[in-house]
């Protein structure tokens, strides 16, 4: 019998080490190292290459035409691909256990009408993924489900159904006999990975592999995982929500700005068209400590509704919190609004919340969190048909922000009368309905809202 030995390979780069240390000295991260049990006579094999025996050839020579791509019968996966799944493409569909990944890719595989595709799982039995599928609107008579976790067996069975699309859930589940390592350590991804990129190019059949997400929020296995890919999708959302996101973080055949939004429901995931008419409550009106702000998420205009709350602080020390919203950025808000701005809020708590459970990254709501904070410390409702978009800078000045038309054109397509934006900015003003007041400080903008 062979005896096994243990060995320590760093997560991000993938380098080994007898003994566990804390600092990769390669990469020079720290926390990467994790152990990997491996037997002594270990088959090693050299990595997969992509074209065996290829020869270089001048750049004008190598023949290129466009790919056709494979419409996905989804318009938020289609746009977040780039316009469709190209053929031969390996995509890694990243996220949160049960934030919807597994439903995601068998709906949009039950969806595809007559093109053959294939989902084969490590993690479900056969008769878990028919129970599953009862549940979600589509056409399953040419979708095969293969319940597996031997690579080899994933590849023969995709060369004899040949299917169109193949889907492997998850690619933590799944080990191949050419390394005799535990299924889901470093080198048992990092290798299943490979071969799955090597058989996409060789027989032009793109992948979708479902991967998990680790506690620190990145996904599981060797960094170098991202790097083989073509494309990698991050759906996120919170489960106690009904909306979900998918991002693109790469993707080599389309820009990563783009994203889609769904909603979970009974039936699986359904597609937001429109998400500001879902994301905005109707009833608002009175209501102090809510301000709207017309962000851009990827290239898609949104009006979000930010709740901010102000109270006295119960326990001595004052708490700062943030849903959906960078805290340490709501700190440096919060000084700026003591600092240029006068409001004393040291001995209060401010808790801020970004509604319908998504998380924003585009600094031009900044102006919307100050607003709704300033309006719950005063106890001021705020006009219901005004909206604001601006980055609020350490001097309290309002900074320009990206794609300012798209966000006019976005409030006054749902009826705000009123938008505040930052001065200077050039927009299109032809046909504009909707009022825009440019303001260039924080306290400018404070008193056009808190005007009655």
């Amino acid at each position: 019998m062979a005896k096994s030995s243990t060995k320590y390979v760093c997560s991000s780069c993938g380098a080994q080490s007898p003994q566990m240390i804390g600092r990769c000295p390669v990469c020079g991260e720290w926390g990467t190292y994790e152990e990997e049990l491996s037997l002594a006579h270990s088959a090693k094999k050299g990595g997969a290459s992509l074209r065996r025996g290829a020869q270089a050839q001048r750049l004008h020579e190598v023949e290129a035409k466009e790919e056709m791509r494979i419409d996905m019968q989804s318009s938020e996966l289609n746009r977040v691909l780039g316009g469709g799944l190209v053929p031969g493409s390996l995509v890694l569909l990243g996220g949160e256990p049960g934030i919807g990944k597994s439903t995601l890719a068998l709906q949009v595989l039950m969806r595809m009408g007559k093109k053959k595709t294939l989902y084969a799982s490590g993690e479900e039995s056969a008769k878990q993924l028919k129970l599953r599928a009862e549940r979600l609107a589509g056409d399953a008579e040419n979708l095969y489900i293969l319940a597996e976790t031997s690579l080899e067996r994933i590849l023969d069975n995709v060369t004899e159904i040949q299917p169109e699309i193949v889907v492997v859930d998850s690619i933590q589940t799944i080990g191949t006999e050419s390394i005799e390592a535990s299924i889901g350590s470093l080198s048992q991804v990092k290798e299943c990975a490979a071969r799955i990129l090597q058989y996409a190019k060789e027989k032009n059949v793109p992948f979708i592999i479902v991967g998990h997400i680790n506690k620190e929020g990145s996904l599981a296995g060797p960094k170098v995982l991202e790097h083989i890919v073509d494309t990698v999708l991050q759906f996120e959302g919170d489960q106690h929500y009904v909306y979900r996101i998918l991002r693109s973080q790469k993707n080599r055949f389309g820009s990563t700005s783009e994203l889609g939004i769904y909603e979970m429901q009974q039936d699986g995931l359904r597609e937001v068209l429109n998400p500001s008419e879902l994301l905005l409550s109707s009833n608002r009106e009175g209501l102090s400590g809510i301000a709207i702000a017309a962000a851009v998420e990827g290239v898609r205009p949104l009006l979000i509704e930010v709740q901010a709350l102000v109270a006295s602080a119960a326990y001595g020390t004052p708490q700062r919190s943030s849903t959906g919203f960078d805290s340490r950025r709501l700190n440096m808000l919060l000084a700026v609004l003591e600092k240029r701005v006068g409001f004393k809020l040291l001995q209060k708590d401010v808790f801020v919340n970004i509604a319908g459970g998504l998380r924003v990254n585009d600094p031009a709501i900044d102006l919307a969190v100050l607003a709704a904070v300033l309006s719950s410390n005063m106890d001021i409702a705020l006009d219901e048909e005004t909206c604001v978009t601006g980055e609020v800078g350490l001097g309290g000045e309002i900074r320009p922000v990206n794609r300012i038309d798209q966000r006019i054109k976005e409030a006054e397509k749902l009826g705000f009368k009123q938008i505040l934006v930052p001065a200077g900015q050039k927009f299109d003003t032809h046909n504009l309905k909707i009022k825009v007041q440019e303001v260039s400080r924080v306290t400018d903008a404070f008193k056009i809202l808190l005007k009655k």
